[in-house]
C-alpha cells in the first residue's frame, strides 16, 4: 500500500471514529495504527535494592555498636538514605517494563528511556522457551524474559512472528 493511501485511509478512520464517538460507540482502529502492547514486571531489581539496604543497615549497625557502644544513638541521614533505597526499589517494582509491537516498529523500556526500533533495524528475532530476543542490526540485542521480568513470552512470540512475516525478517524459533 503506498503512502498516499495510508494517509487517506488514517484521515479517513479519523473521521468514521469521530462520527462514532458522537454516536456513542466504539471507535475503529485500523490494522495500521494497532499497537500491542505486552507489560512485564520487575521483581528481581527491587529485590536485590532491598537485599543490599539490609545488608547496609545491618553493616552500619554493627559499625556503630563497635565503635560508640551505642547502636541506639543515629543521624537523620542514615534513616533518609534508607528511605531513599526503599522508594528506589518501589520505583523500580511500579516502573512495569514492555514491549510495544506496531506495523512497522517495535518499542521498549530501558534505563535510559523508552527506545524505538524500525523494522529495517532488526537483523533476527530468537524465540525459545521463557525468552524472546530481537536482534539489532547496530547495537545490543533486546532480551525479554519470562523469568526475569514476566513477560507474557508466548503472546508475545505470535505477534513478532506476524511482525516479522510482514516485514520480511528472519524470525528463529528454537525449541
Amino acid at each position: 500500500m503506498s503512502r498516499s493511501w495510508e494517509r487517506m485511509v488514517r484521515k479517513n478512520t479519523s473521521v468514521v471514529n469521530k462520527k462514532r464517538k458522537k454516536q456513542g460507540g466504539n471507535g475503529f482502529i485500523s490494522e495500521a495504527n494497532r499497537v500491542d502492547r505486552f507489560k512485564g514486571r520487575n521483581i528481581i531489581l527491587p529485590l536485590a535494592v532491598i537485599f543490599f539496604t539490609g545488608f547496609y543497615a545491618y553493616i552500619s549497625f554493627i559499625a556503630r555498636q563497635a565503635a560508640v557502644g551505642d547502636a541506639g544513638n543515629t543521624d537523620t541521614l542514615y534513616w533518609i538514605t534508607i528511605a531513599c533505597y526503599i522508594l528506589l526499589s518501589l520505583l523500580f517494582f511500579f516502573r512495569r517494563p514492555y514491549l510495544n509491537v506496531a506495523k512497522e516498529f517495535v518499542q521498549t523500556r530501558r534505563f535510559t528511556g523508552d527506545k524505538m526500533l524500525r523494522a529495517n533495524g532488526i537483523k533476527q528475532i530468537n524465540v525459545q522457551d521463557g525468552y524472546v530476543v530481537i536482534e539489532q542490526v547496530k547495537g545490543p540485542s533486546w532480551v525479554f524474559s519470562r523469568f526475569m521480568n514476566r513477560f507474557p513470552t508466548n503472546d508475545m512470540a505470535e505477534r513478532l512472528k506476524q511482525f516479522a512475516k510482514d516485514n520480511q525478517i528472519e524470525f528463529v524459533e528454537k525449541a
